[in-house]
């Protein structure tokens, strides 16, 4: 079998202002789907990604991978 690709990083927390996992910018929708989507669907998703978390902390939401550890 072969592993499916993830862009989650383990910090499973959605937002309430974006709608989007701190730690990987997914939302709950594509979370939940993520073994039903096809290999190109996951890679059209996570080419996403970089984007969407640049616009969330652009809004003033800041994604846990951009915070700074205390």
């Amino acid at each position: 079998m072969t592993p499916i690709s993830s862009p989650c990083v383990r910090v499973c927390r959605i937002d309430r202002a974006t709608q989007l996992c701190d730690g990987c910018g997914r939302t709950v929708n594509e979370i939940r789907g993520w073994r039903l989507m096809d290999e190109d669907e996951r890679l059209a998703v996570m080419s996403t990604l970089e984007d969407r978390m640049k616009k969330a902390a652009e809004t003033g939401c800041r994604p846990y991978q951009d915070m700074e550890r205390v």
